[in-house]
């Protein structure tokens, strides 16, 4: 058995029915010419039914003891494991467009899974106009984060489309050819054997090391609420009252666009930033123009929590390896220019915050300033003190077109998490010449989720013509739909 990291087991400590703790997303396809796609498709899901042994977690369930998740919490092999129960079969209702896809995603999404079982879905998805299909995949966050799903999805493609990969990317063949590619060793995380007195006087070692580093971070943490932390943004400190927080229903809407890479990076370029930096505001000005619309914008800026990897390079092994950002969006400022400069100053703040630190001080700073969400989640009090007004994640995918054994690879648009008090949810991926956008929300909280996407076209034209790469126009126009 295999021990739960504690960041791991946060993710299944604030899972309720409403709040399903799984990440995911959708894999857009083009056919190879000639091929049948009932054929074609069978044959895929054979290869997905692999029956041999499975990389972790994939064949693994949890174990837990008398406590639940409040105490140990174990993986173990499922010697009951049903790869057709794992791996299915849909086909979308006629006419087959993104809106019947995005619908059955967004119902696949909100489901929890099967915690008597390994903690993941494939599902393929037929029945898509222009010869294309699809995966859906879901797996529990405390088994993976958004860079190990990269890792997963590029461990079944190649950038050659008559490469032909026979076996499934679940399968330990797999994970061993895809770290021989990377040329990466396999992580060896040592766990320390709590009888044996050396080892837990090194583990005492270590976090006393540590302590001195995190002790500076919270002490700068601490300032923001004496109003001494400068551009420095924290979770809960002057989180405004917006539509977006409130409490979440099970329920969730799930929609998608692709943008140009070079067009976004271009924005950030102009105002001396980082591709990043265009993507928050980006965001942050379609965030504003919908609560305009509602006439809900707040005095106060929305804030956003933007997770950052901390994963070794080559590390596939990790369930999770990543940290948290809390961005000032300003979405209280008019002027797009001025609204990019103070996201940027944010931005700065945030970097220096984690400074100095190693991965596993930012990894347990993460865990401690997070660690109100447990309670206020318990308390259900998390949509009244709401930690962020929402989370905008950009996680880096492969930069060149791939090939799923011939059928191009078009788009890669994640799914993740909403939650009590930040009931929507913007993950992207840079996937060759694009970025692909997710968008998911609860379809209660948030029943207009869909303006996001054009607004965002709307606040890029914004930005384009306040950097001066284009004349200012009345008219806007809209990005195409995913695809």
């Amino acid at each position: 058995m295999r021990r739960l990291a504690l960041i791991d087991a946060f993710f299944l400590m604030n899972e309720t029915r409403q709040t399903p703790m799984h990440v995911g997303g959708v894999n857009l396809f083009t056919l190879p010419e000639g091929a049948d796609e009932q054929e074609f498709l069978s044959h895929l899901g054979n290869i997905l039914r692999h029956e041999g042994p499975l990389r972790r977690p994939f064949g693994e369930r949890l174990k837990m003891g008398p406590l639940g998740v409040a105490g140990p919490l174990y993986w173990e092999p499922d010697t009951q494991l049903d790869m057709d129960y794992h791996v299915r079969h849909s086909a979308l209702p006629k006419p087959g467009r993104y809106r019947e896809l995005f619908a059955l995603v967004s119902r696949l999404h909100g489901t929890l899974l099967d915690r008597n079982r390994p903690l993941w879905e494939m599902h393929l998805i037929e029945g898509l106009q222009k010869r294309q299909f699809a995966t859906y995949m879901k797996a529990h966050h405390c088994a993976i984060d958004g860079i190990g799903a990269m890792h997963l999805t590029q461990s079944m493609m190649s950038s050659r489309p008559r490469t032909r990969i026979r076996y499934s990317p679940f399968s330990v063949e797999a994970c061993e050819a895809y770290r021989k590619k990377l040329g990466a060793t396999k992580s060896r995380v040592h766990e320390p054997d709590a009888h044996e007195l050396r080892a837990v006087a090194e583990v005492l070692k270590q976090q006393f090391d540590s302590s001195r580093n995190i002790a500076a971070a919270l002490g700068r943490y601490a300032n923001v609420w004496f109003g001494r932390g400068g551009d420095l943004a924290v979770p809960w400190h002057h989180i405004p009252r917006t539509p977006f927080n409130t409490p979440v229903s099970g329920s969730r809407r799930f929609v998608a666009q692709s943008w140009p890479f070079e067009r976004v990076r271009a924005v950030g370029k102009a105002f001396d930033g980082t591709l990043n930096d265009a993507v928050l505001a980006m965001c942050s000005g379609a965030l504003r123009r919908h609560l305009l619309d509602q006439d809900a914008l707040p005095g106060e800026s929305l804030k956003a929590m933007a997770p950052v990897s901390l994963r070794a390079e080559g590390d596939v092994d990790s369930a999770n390896a990543v940290g948290f950002f809390t961005a000032d969006l300003a979405t209280q400022i008019a002027d797009p220019a001025e609204r990019v400069r103070a996201i940027q100053r944010s931005m700065h703040a945030a970097k220096q915050q984690f400074a100095g630190m190693t991965r596993e001080e930012i990894a347990l700073y993460t865990v401690l300033t997070n660690a109100p969400l447990l309670l206020t989640t318990v308390l259900g009090l998390a949509s009244r003190f709401p930690a962020f007004s929402t989370v905008v994640s950009n996680v880096p995918g492969p930069r060149q077109t791939m090939y799923w054994n011939g059928a191009r690879l078009d788009g890669i648009y994640p799914a993740s998490i909403p939650f009590h008090g930040f009931a929507m949810n913007i993950t992207l991926v840079s996937y060759a010449d694009k970025l692909d956008f997710g968008i998911v929300a609860c379809r209660r909280s948030v029943p207009g989720v869909q303006r996001i996407i054009d607004h965002m076209e709307e606040a890029l034209v914004e930005l384009e013509e306040a950097a001066g790469l284009r004349r200012a126009r009345r008219g806007v126009r809209r990005a195409p739909r995913a695809g």
